[in-house]
């Protein structure tokens, strides 16, 4: 299955939330959620929920350190950090992930997000460490 569909439709909880993947590349992983009603946080507003923003980073980052792994590698979140930056509105929402550090067990990726439309006006910035579980040879 290529990298694109095994993002999209390999996980269930992606599917849900309809992650759909922009550019993969050793370089960086861009994804994006489409928006729809169910992600926003609170019914008197127009703002997508931080759970949201915060799943997009992990999915992100997670798959940037993938990237760089073999294909049977397993990759888990350690650590995830995310900083708000300010509120994301009911667009589609972006995220892009670079990997930091490489290591052979640990891997570390640097997410920004941010909503249609407004690429440079981040909504949040994360961080993440993940485990690389190498596959057996």
């Amino acid at each position: 299955m290529p990298i694109e569909q095994f993002i999209e439709r390999g996980f269930p909880f992606h599917q849900l939330l309809g992650v759909k993947v922009d550019k993969i590349d050793e370089e960086s992983v861009r994804l994006h959620i489409p928006f729809k009603d169910d992600l926003i946080g609170h019914a008197e507003s127009a703002m997508i929920h931080g759970g949201v923003i915060s799943t997009l980073a992990d999915i992100c980052g997670g798959f940037a350190v993938w990237t760089r792994c073999e294909r049977d590698d397993f990759v888990a979140t350690i650590t995830l950090s995310v900083d708000y930056l300010r509120p994301a509105a009911a667009r589609d929402l972006y995220a892009e992930a670079t990997v930091r550090l490489l290591g052979n067990k640990v891997g570390n990726a640097h997410v920004v997000i941010w909503s249609e439309g407004d690429p440079d006006k981040h909504v949040a910035e994360g961080r993440g460490v993940y485990n690389i579980r190498r596959r057996k040879k």
